[in-house]
């Protein structure tokens, strides 16, 4: 059975370190995330954004996130990541999907927190964590983009007026990363999630972070990020051992051969980042 975020993200908090989200796309990247996550004892979020739904489909997910659980005695949870459509939300619940993401943050602050309201409300009648963005992160992760024009900050002020009115279990600030990979290291704003952390008591959640620096998220934990996505990060050595593999064989057709190595090279940064959220042997 899928657990919500919720208890997971609350234990982050109290113990000082922070859950690590790692957005997967088919049976492969969920064994390496889950296998190693087991491994080194960590509680973990496997996260799947539209795109990820409508090529896995949610039932095929559901279920092969429910048999890592079942397999395993950490805590693993199914969380839908940057979704926008309330019925498929909605429709996702009630196949038994136990944390969302609701993201209007492209929308006004007053239409942001209608739409959020509204999944809260539905999703806390089945036991479902919510999580929410105010303000807008500059990139692409899969089929969002946000240009750099539209990108804005998180204001403490409004964050703590966010929360009191929509209810969420978390919420996603920005304070500086960006979807995708970095062209210059990015400069957070530590001192505006301070202030967040000081006006909201809910856990709190990073975005971007592929290509941050270690140290920086470290920070981000300190200041109070109790969730870190990584995404962008995974896909780039599955992808490029792949690339490897296929140059050196080139007539290979066998997928146990070729997806092997894949899995490995997305191991190492998977174990890279847990160890980067301190959530190792907290699960």
């Amino acid at each position: 059975m899928l657990v919500s975020t919720n208890q997971m993200l609350l234990d982050a908090q109290k113990g000082g370190y922070a859950v690590p989200a790692f957005n997967i796309h088919n049976l492969e990247t969920i064994q390496v995330v889950v296998d190693t996550a087991n491994e080194l004892k960590s509680p973990v979020i496997l996260a799947a954004t539209p795109s990820t739904v409508k090529y896995a489909g949610i039932e095929y997910l559901i279920k092969m996130i429910e048999t890592a659980s079942e397999k395993y005695d950490i805590p693993i949870a199914f969380h839908l990541d940057h979704h926008e459509d309330v019925n498929s939300i909605k429709e996702a619940i009630l196949l038994g999907c136990k944390s969302v993401m609701i993201d209007a943050s492209h929308h006004p602050f007053e239409e942001n927190i209608k739409i959020v309201k509204e999944v809260v409300d539905f999703a806390h009648r089945y036991d479902v964590s919510v999580e929410a963005e105010l303000g807008k992160l500059v990139g692409q992760e899969d089929d969002l983009i946000v240009d750099e024009s539209q990108s804005s900050y998180t204001d403490p002020k409004l964050a703590k007026e966010f929360v009191e009115r929509t209810g969420v279990n978390s919420l996603a600030v920005a304070i500086g990363t960006a979807h995708g990979l970095y062209k210059n290291e990015p400069k957070l704003d530590y001192d505006r999630l301070k202030e967040i952390k000081k006006l909201v008591d809910i856990p709190l959640v990073l975005h971007g972070a592929s290509g941050v620096p270690f140290d920086s998220v470290r920070t981000t934990i300190e200041d109070g990020i109790c969730k870190v996505n990584i995404a962008t990060e995974l896909k780039i050595p599955f992808a490029e051992s792949l690339k490897e593999f296929f140059l050196k064989n080139p007539n290979e057709s066998d997928p146990r051969k070729y997806l092997i190595p894949a899995k490995e090279a997305m191991k190492k940064v998977v174990v890279d980042k847990i160890i980067m959220c301190k959530s190792d042997n907290r699960g």
